[in-house]
C-alpha cells in the first residue's frame, strides 16, 4: 500500500503529495440533485416551441464589448469588469471553438498566470507559480453556475476530463484570481472559477457533435436539445461521452528494477449529463460526471504492468435557484437549495489488491440580498450553510478483510458575508467586503476584502486590492488513519493567504487595451505531510510561502476580425526549504490569435511558452513552447459546423515533474496529435 511509504526528506512537493481517492461502492440511489431537477418540471408545462434569440455572436462584437461582459463570479451578482475587484479574465464560448480546447484546464492555462501539470491520470492546475507536483489544486474554487464542484473530501477541483460538463455546454468561464474567501469561503484562496453555461434560447434547437482524435485514438459524441418555449420555459438537455485508447509508453519504474511498455493502461472514458430548466425567477440544473482512467505509472508505488481496475471519478451535483427583483427595482433577492454527490474507487496491486474508496454527499442553502435603495452604495449580505452528511473513506483489503479500515467523517459549514461596493465620487470607488466561517472542526475565521478603484480618465483603471482567504482542513488531511502508513491529526488548523494587489487597466485606442498586474501574496499555515512522533506519515500545520510576481497582457481586434491575446507572466515563489519550489515556472508567456480566412473558414493559433520547473528529485525539466493550430468553418453546409485541429504542432517532446507517488521523476507529455469535429445543428 502507497501509505505504508515515507516521504522523502529535504523535499517540499511531498508535503503535498497526492493520496488515492476511491468511490463508495453502495448501489446508485437517486441523487438529491434529480430531485431539484424534478422539483422544476413543473416549470416545463406544455405549449408550442418557438425560436428563442440566439446570443451574440462574439466574433462580431467589438473589442469594448468583448471585455464589458459582465461578472458574475466576483460578487454574486452582476457586474461590469472595472468594477470588480479583482483582476478578473473571461474566456468566451466562441474562444474554446476557436481553439479546440478539450478540457478546463487546457482553456484556463490561456490565462496570465496559469499552468498546468498531466501525471496520466489527473490535470492539475497552478495559479501564479504555486503547483506543486500531486497538488489537487484544493485551493482553487471552481463552480457550475454558482455552485461549487469541489468535493469535502478531498477539496479537489476537477479541471481535467472529470471536470463533469462538456465544454461544448459552457457559455463563458470567469476566472477571478486572487483570494476570493470574503464572498465564498472554503476553497477560494487562489482564484475562484465560475462556469456560466448555454441556455436552451441560445442553442434553439437539436445539436450532434462526433469527434476523432490521432493517435490516441479518442472518439466523443455529444447530443443536445434546448429551445425556449412559447410559455416562457427554457429547457436544456445533453449527454455526451469520452472513449480513448491512449499510447502504450514506455516507463522506468526506478528502484524496482522493472521497466517496459504499458501496454494499454492509458485508457479513458468519460459520460456526461447536463439538464437546466428556468422559468422566470425560478431554474434547476443537474450537472453529472463519470469519468474512469487506467493508470499506466503504477502510482502509489503499485506493482508496475499490472492491469487493475481504473480510477473512477463520479460527480452528482444540482441545484433549485430562485432570482428576482423587488422594491422598484432596487432589491435583488437570491436563493438556491443545492446537493452533491461525489464518488471515486481505484485498485492498486501489492502482491494482492487493496481497493480505495471514497465517497462524499452534502446538501445546503444559499439565499443573499443586492440593494442600490442608498445612492453611491450597492449593499449585498447573505448566508450560506453546506451539511456533508456523508463524508467516508475506507481501504479495502481485497484478500483479507480483517485487515480493512473505514473512516466515517460528517461536518457542516457555515458562512455570513456582507459587501459594500461604495461609489466615492463618479471616478472613485470602493469595495469592503467580509465574510464570517464557522466549521465543527476548526472553529470561526474571517476573510476580508478591501479595493480601491479609480477611473482616472476614460481610458484608464487603477485597482488597489487587499484580501484574504482560508481552507480548513480537508477529512483526508484531517482523519485518514489506516495505522500502518498514515495517522489522523485532528488539531490541524486551517489554511490562510493574505494578498495585495496593483492592477492597471487602460485603453490606448478602441480596439487595443493593456494590463499590468503587480501582486504580492504571503500563505500561513499550509498543511503539509510530514512525520509524528511514532514514525507514520501525518498532515501538520506549518509552513508559509510568499509569492510575488508580474502579469502584463494585451487584448487587440481589427477590422476584419481578427484577434490577438498576449500574456507575459513574470513569478516568483519562495521556498521555505531554501532554494526554488518544484513545478514553478519563472516565467509564462501566452499567445492566442483567431482570424477570418477566406470561404467562411476561421483560423485559431494558440502558443504557451513555460520555462523550465524543477522536478522533487531537484533536476531541471526544460522549458518549452507549445503551439496548437485549428481550422473551423460554420459554412461548410447549411448547420454544419468543421473543425480540424492539430496540438503540439512542431511534436516538441516535454515533461512535467513526478509527485511523490510516482516512481518517475518525470512524465513525458503528449506529443503531435491532429483531431476532427463534426457538429450538425437541426
Amino acid at each position: 500500500m502507497p501509505r505504508m511509504l515515507q516521504p522523502k526528506p529535504n523535499t517540499v512537493a511531498c508535503l503535498f503529495s497526492r493520496e488515492p481517492r476511491g468511490s463508495g461502492t453502495s448501489p446508485h440511489r437517486c441523487s438529491a440533485g434529480w430531485l431539484a431537477l424534478a422539483l422544476a418540471v413543473w416549470l416545463a408545462c406544455p405549449g408550442a416551441v418557438r425560436a428563442g434569440d440566439a446570443s451574440a455572436d462574439l466574433t462580431a462584437l467589438s473589442l469594448e464589448q468583448l471585455l464589458e461582459t459582465p461578472i458574475l463570479g466576483a460578487s454574486k451578482y452582476e457586474q461590469k469588469p472595472g468594477d470588480v475587484a479583482a483582476a478578473v479574465q473571461v474566456i468566451s464560448r466562441q474562444d474554446i471553438k476557436t481553439f479546440g480546447w478539450r478540457t478546463l484546464g487546457d482553456a484556463l492555462a490561456s490565462l496570465p498566470g496559469v499552468h498546468t501539470t498531466y501525471d496520466r491520470q489527473y490535470q492539475y492546475l497552478g495559479t501564479r507559480g504555486f503547483g506543486l507536483p500531486g497538488d489537487q489544486t484544493a485551493r482553487v474554487l471552481i463552480m457550475v453556475n454558482g455552485n461549487r464542484i469541489n468535493d469535502p473530501v478531498y477539496d479537489s477541483a476537477p479541471v481535467g476530463h472529470n471536470f463533469p460538463l462538456d465544454l461544448d455546454l459552457i457559455e463563458r468561464i470567469e476566472f477571478i484570481p486572487g483570494p476570493g474567501g470574503a464572498v465564498y469561503g472554503q476553497n477560494a484562496m487562489f482564484g475562484v472559477v465560475n462556469v456560466i453555461t448555454r441556455t436552451g434560447a441560445s442553442l434553439n434547437g437539436a445539436e450532434v457533435s462526433v469527434s476523432y482524435q490521432h493517435p490516441n485514438t479518442s472518439r466523443t459524441g455529444r447530443a443536445s436539445f434546448g429551445k425556449l418555449l412559447d410559455n416562457g420555459v427554457d429547457v436544456l438537455v445533453s449527454i455526451s461521452g469520452l472513449s480513448a485508447n491512449g499510447k502504450d509508453r514506455f516507463y522506468d519504474f526506478g528502484s524496482s528494477g522493472i521497466s517496459g511498455v504499458a501496454a494499454g493502461l492509458d485508457t479513458e472514458r468519460d459520460q456526461e449529463f447536463f439538464a437546466r430548466v428556468s422559468r422566470g425567477a425560478w431554474s434547476a440544473e443537474v450537472v453529472q460526471g463519470d469519468r474512469s482512467k487506467r493508470d499506466p505509472t503504477a502510482a502509489y508505488f503499485s506493482d508496475p504492468l499490472v492491469r487493475t481496475r481504473p480510477y473512477r471519478d463520479r460527480y452528482e451535483n444540482g441545484q433549485l435557484q430562485y432570482q428576482d427583483r423587488y422594491a422598484d427595482g432596487t432589491l435583488q433577492v437570491s436563493g438556491r437549495l443545492f446537493a452533491g454527490r461525489y464518488r471515486f474507487d481505484a485498485q492498486y496491486s501489492y502482491g494482492t489488491l487493496v481497493s480505495e474508496p471514497s465517497r462524499a454527499e452534502w446538501y445546503g442553502t444559499e439565499w443573499h440580498v443586492v440593494s442600490t435603495a442608498v445612492a453611491g452604495h450597492t449593499l449585498m449580505a447573505g448566508v450560506e450553510a453546506q451539511d456533508n452528511v456523508t463524508v467516508r473513506q475506507s481501504v479495502l483489503d481485497l484478500a483479507q478483510p480483517a485487515n480493512d479500515v473505514r473512516i466515517d467523517s460528517s461536518g457542516y459549514r457555515v458562512g455570513v458575508f456582507v459587501q459594500d461596493e461604495w461609489r466615492l465620487i463618479d471616478t472613485l470607488s470602493a469595495t469592503l467586503g467580509l465574510r464570517v466561517d464557522h466549521n465543527n472542526f476548526t472553529g470561526t475565521r474571517g476573510s476580508p476584502r478591501a479595493g480601491l478603484i479609480w477611473q482616472a480618465t476614460p481610458a484608464t483603471t487603477m485597482k488597489l486590492l487587499y484580501g484574504q482567504a482560508h481552507r480548513a482542513p480537508n477529512a483526508f488531511e484531517r482523519d485518514y488513519s489506516d495505522t500502518t502508513s498514515q495517522a489522523s491529526n485532528r488539531s490541524l488548523r486551517g489554511e490562510t493567504v493574505e494578498a495585495w494587489e496593483a492592477v492597471l487597466d487602460h485603453r490606448f485606442d478602441p480596439e487595443l487595451a493593456v494590463r499590468a498586474s503587480l501582486y504580492h501574496w504571503s500563505t500561513q499555515d499550509l498543511i503539509t505531510l510530514g512525520t509524528e512522533p511514532g514514525g507514520l506519515s501525518q498532515y501538520q500545520s506549518g509552513g508559509s510561502f510568499r509569492s510575488q510576481g508580474l502579469e502584463l497582457s494585451a487584448d487587440k481586434v481589427w477590422a476584419s476580425g481578427a484577434r490577438l491575446r498576449a500574456s507575459v507572466s513574470l513569478q516568483d515563489v519562495d521556498n521555505p526549504r531554501g532554494g526554488r519550489l518544484p513545478n514553478s515556472p519563472q516565467v509564462l508567456g501566452k499567445l492566442n490569435l483567431s482570424a477570418p480566412l477566406a470561404w467562411g473558414w476561421q483560423a485559431g493559433y494558440e502558443l504557451q511558452y513555460d520555462s523550465k520547473r524543477m522536478s522533487l528529485a531537484g533536476s531541471d525539466l526544460g522549458g518549452y513552447a507549445v503551439s496548437n493550430l485549428t481550422l473551423g468553418t460554420v459554412k461548410l453546409v447549411d448547420g454544419v459546423e468543421l473543425w480540424l485541429g492539430v496540438y503540439n504542432l512542431f511534436d516538441r517532446r516535454f515533461a512535467h515533474p513526478g509527485s511523490e507517488i510516482n516512481w518517475q521523476n518525470a512524465l513525458e507529455q503528449d506529443g503531435r496529435s491532429a483531431s476532427a469535429k463534426l457538429v450538425v445543428r437541426f
